[in-house]
């Protein structure tokens, strides 16, 4: 008997990629039994600290690294590095944020329920642009004497954006840091450096992603001075003050397992990984395309120029009339097994999107074999939602 299993908890097969809410990622057995081995043993955690940040620095090419508790805390801290910087005086009063610069500008198409990271630090958010479109002059005029950075959350590609590049221009020209929130811009593995190589100050990454580390660890690279700032917003602190940072708290064992996943994940093969995935993801379209009302494809979503490189999935049209059966209740029953299985969904287009990124070998059958029973139910068998 497993361990769910004697919590009374289902297992579930995730077709829905590296949610948070499902637990991130599975890791592989080097991680776990390093994370095993560190509970073994005390060690200083400032002092683990900074070599897991040299780690992050040598493979990101950024200036110093921070193991965080998720891309939100590194969000969190990279606001609190660029409104404190190193002053004790100001790290200890957040967060109140009077008499600092505490102006982030973003985008107002950037405007997502993870902004709150940002102001969690006291920080004050100042939009830009409009729903659809921003211009430079917009984020240009917005910078003052209180603006203490600019925020840019990874969309790719989101027409009428101002692009990171033209950001990075006019913050580089106006002395401000640009915070990038690439939490879960991976794959490819390329993004791990890109945005630091673009001319980010500091870049935010989730660990329990494609990473493949702890779901409650995260990055936080880029500039020295910021990210020693945010170092000093966070547990342990260097001076024996409880700053923000300490509701933030990460365990060594967190710490020691983004470490080796981040140097195991710079080391697979990510072309066989995407080979893996487009078989799996074809094998699917050709079952489910036998059911009637059913249309089924294999889709790579579009590419943009920060993510060259997207998931395949097999995604999943419903003629929910004829098939007396909507989107909902189909991911209603889905969920309802035992193990359960998730998969995204797109309600309004009628769409199931089957994601393999999270699949075990042989857990695509499985999917597939489950979505036949549940579109192939008599009519009338479901009872709307």
């Amino acid at each position: 008997m497993g361990v769910y299993e004697k919590l009374g908890v289902r297992e579930v097969i995730n077709a829905s990629g590296t949610l948070t809410t499902l637990g991130g990622s599975i890791m592989e057995l080097e991680t776990l039994e390093a994370m095993n081995d560190a509970a073994k043993s005390f060690v200083y955690m400032e002092e683990l600290m900074e070599k897991a940040g040299d780690v992050i620095a040598e493979i990101t090419g950024a200036e110093r690294g921070l193991v965080t508790s998720g891309a939100a805390a590194a969000l969190s801290l990279a606001a609190a590095a660029c409104m404190t910087g190193k002053d004790l005086v100001k790290i200890a009063k957040l967060p109140d944020t009077s008499g600092m610069k505490n102006e982030i500008i973003m985008q107002r198409m950037h405007r997502n329920i993870y902004d709150r990271c940002l102001t969690s630090s006291g920080a004050k958010l100042v939009e830009v642009g409009y729903h659809d479109r921003a211009s430079v002059w917009e984020i240009g005029a917005s910078i003052n004497e209180r603006t203490a950075a600019i925020a840019y959350f990874v969309y790719d590609p989101q027409p009428g954006v101002v692009l990171l590049e033209e950001v990075i221009r006019i913050a580089k020209k106006n002395n401000v840091p640009v915070i990038v929130d690439a939490a879960a811009e991976l794959p490819p593995v390329e993004n791990l450096g890109k945005f630091i190589a673009m001319g980010a100050d500091l870049v935010a990454f989730s660990g329990g992603k494609d990473i493949g580390g702890p779901n409650d660890s995260g990055i936080l690279c880029g500039r020295k001075d910021l990210v020693e700032a945010a170092r000093l917003n966070a547990f342990p602190s260097y001076f024996g003050h409880y700053p923000i940072g300490r509701t933030m708290k990460i365990s060594k064992e967190q710490i020691v397992g983004l470490v080796t996943a981040l140097r195991s994940y710079v080391r697979k093969d990510h072309h066989a990984r995407m080979k893996r995935w487009m078989k799996m993801v074809e094998c699917m379209a050709i079952e489910l395309n036998t059911l009637p009302h059913v249309e089924a494809k294999v889709i790579m979503p579009e590419k943009g120029p920060i993510r060259p490189l997207c998931i395949p999935r097999t995604e999943v049209r419903l003629d929910e009339k004829k098939l007396d059966m909507t989107v909902s209740e189909v991911v209603s029953l889905l969920r309802s097994g035992n193990p359960a299985i998730e998969v995204w969904t797109i309600h309004e287009q009628h769409l199931i999107q089957i994601i393999p990124q999270c699949l075990a070998d042989g857990q695509e059958k499985i999917v597939v074999k489950k979505l036949k029973e549940v579109l192939t139910r008599p009519r009338g068998s479901v009872s709307p939602s």
